[in-house]
């Protein structure tokens, strides 16, 4: 083999690495500097090349193809971890709408985007269960297993894409509801006992008078409830990398 087709051979090992490192926040993501993320991938392609089988030789349009599989199975793989924290993203987005603490927003460091400042707080939570929980370690072994599965080289799109991406939003939809359910249902209640209070006496402004009670209310509510997150991370770990495995399975 020439040194031209070693170096595109190795080529083919960093995508699907890479695109684990930029899709994964606590491995990298997009607020990491350069040289982090191509030295991590370039640790990862070093670690797996010796077990991992390449194709022969290919043609131009063969290439592309391969590289644009090996892009969508590292995409695939990252999901895993991006369903845990859109989950409690989408939680705090809900919470924070509840309280009335939306309008305030933050640069999110995980994703560089305005968040407000409960989606913030739950997002980054998330990520420290799961480096706590070990999670990152289980996508390492994903991504080494992986290869055993989906061997570099052509594929095709398989039908359960479609199914696989509408169980993504589905578990991300489960996983917020889960996370703010204990606020929402307290702060319901409130709801209703202002309801009851507005009919009682009406003179009573209860625009005014319910909105810091909802933000006491909710704060105190979160900070009860956010005791139980990692029990219910935890808990949806096995399920997401499950998802996530069936998704790259759809470009076998």
């Amino acid at each position: 083999m020439t040194a031209l087709s070693t170096i595109a051979a190795f080529s083919l090992l960093l995508v699907r690495p890479g695109m684990l490192v930029m899709g994964t926040p606590f491995l990298g993501a997009v607020q990491a500097t350069p040289q982090f993320r191509i030295g991590l991938t370039l640790l990862l392609a070093l670690m797996i090349a010796p077990v991992v089988t390449l194709p022969g030789a290919l043609t131009t349009g063969e290439l592309v193809l391969v590289v644009l599989r090996e892009l969508a199975i590292g995409a695939a793989l990252t999901l895993a971890i991006q369903i845990l924290i859109a989950g409690a993203e989408f939680a705090g987005h809900f919470v924070g709408y509840q309280i009335g603490l939306s309008i305030g927003s933050l640069i999110d460091p995980q994703s560089g985007v305005r968040n407000n400042i409960l989606a913030l707080v739950y997002a980054n939570v998330t990520s420290i269960i799961c480096l706590a929980s070990n999670a990152h370690h289980a996508l390492l072994r994903a991504l080494a297993d992986s290869y055993a599965a989906l061997p570099v080289g052509l594929g095709h799109v398989d039908s359960t894409l479609a199914a696989q991406v509408a169980h993504t939003l589905g578990l991300v939809f489960v996983i917020g509801v889960r996370i703010a359910a204990p606020v929402i249902v307290v702060l319901l209640l409130v709801e209703l006992a202002l309801g009851l209070v507005a009919r009682v006496a009406p003179a009573l402004n209860v625009i005014t008078a319910g909105a810091p009670i909802r933000v006491i209310v909710g704060l105190l509510v979160l900070a009860a409830s956010v005791m139980a997150l990692p029990s219910v991370i935890g808990r949806y770990v096995p399920s997401v990398f499950q998802v996530s495995a069936g998704t790259a399975q759809a470009f076998r």
